[in-house]
C-alpha cells in the first residue's frame, strides 16, 4: 500500500508533467501578434477511387517467432480524387479460428488531394472477427506536409471483385 506522501508525489509530478506540456504547446504555438488575427476555417472535402496494393513479406527479426506473426511491407498506387502512392509497414497475426485475425499498419502517402499537393501518413487497426471486419484508418494528427499541412480525416476501403476503392472524407484547416 503506498503511503499519501508517495501518492502525493505521483500526483504533483503528474501535474508538472501536464502543466509543462501545456506551456511547451504554447511556446511552439504563440497567439497571434496584437492586431493581426488570424481566422481559421475547415475546408471539409469527399474523395473517392480506386487504388492497387502489392504486399510483400518481410523477415522478423526473431527467426523463431510464432509462426501467427507476420511483417509485411506494403505499396499502394492511387487512383481517382486521391493521385498518388504510399509506402508502409503491416503487423498481421492470425488465429487457429478460420477468418479470425487482425493487423495494424502505417502507410505514407505522396501525392495530390482533391488538387492539393502533400504528403500525409495513415494508420490502419484492422480486425476480422470470424469473417466480419472491422477496419479504422485515419489521418495521423499533424502528419500533413505542403499543400495538406492540417489535414484530418478517415478513410474506408472496400474490395469489390478483387478490385480496391476507398471513400476519403476530411477536413483541411486554412488560417486567412
Amino acid at each position: 500500500m503506498k503511503t499519501s506522501s508517495e501518492v502525493g508525489t505521483r500526483v504533483g509530478l503528474g501535474v508538472c508533467l501536464c502543466i509543462g506540456l501545456a506551456l511547451l504547446g504554447y511556446a511552439q504555438n504563440p497567439s497571434p501578434a496584437p492586431g493581426k488575427v488570424q481566422k481559421e476555417t475547415l475546408v471539409t472535402s469527399h474523395a473517392s477511387g480506386t487504388f492497387e496494393v502489392k504486399v510483400t513479406p518481410q523477415a522478423l527479426e526473431d527467426e523463431a517467432a510464432d509462426p501467427n506473426l507476420a511483417r509485411l511491407s506494403v505499396n499502394k498506387q492511387f487512383h481517382g480524387d486521391l493521385e498518388g502512392t504510399s509506402k508502409g509497414q503491416m503487423l498481421a497475426a492470425s488465429t487457429s479460428v478460420e477468418g479470425s485475425a487482425g493487423y495494424v499498419a502505417i502507410e505514407r502517402v505522396t501525392g495530390t488531394l482533391t488538387g492539393r499537393k502533400g504528403s500525409f501518413m495513415l494508420q490502419h487497426i484492422g480486425m476480422m472477427t470470424r469473417g466480419r471486419p472491422q477496419m479504422n484508418v485515419r489521418v495521423v494528427p499533424d502528419s500533413g506536409t505542403d499543400q495538406l499541412l492540417g489535414l484530418a480525416g478517415t478513410m474506408t476501403i472496400k474490395i469489390e471483385h478483387g478490385k480496391h476503392f476507398y471513400e476519403f472524407s476530411s477536413t483541411l484547416a486554412e488560417t486567412r
